[in-house]
């Protein structure tokens, strides 16, 4: 899904941003530039960055990333 229309940013775009280190929105805003244009992404893309920081979908991830 799109998050942010003025630069194209996806929420799986955002999730592997916080996969790779991202944890602030300020950083966010550096490496995709969500929330840099017109702000009305910002909420949704808080969201999403907290929600891939927590340890429950962290857990989750690697799991995933495990080969079975």
């Amino acid at each position: 899904m799109y998050v942010c229309l003025c630069h194209g940013v996806t929420d799986r775009d955002i999730r592997e941003a916080a996969e790779n280190g991202v944890s602030s929105m300020r950083q966010l805003g550096k490496e995709l530039g969500v929330g840099t244009q017109c702000g009305r992404c910002a909420s949704m893309a808080r969201g999403i960055l907290r929600e891939s920081r927590s340890p429950d979908y962290l857990a989750l991830a690697s799991m995933l990333a495990t080969p079975a």
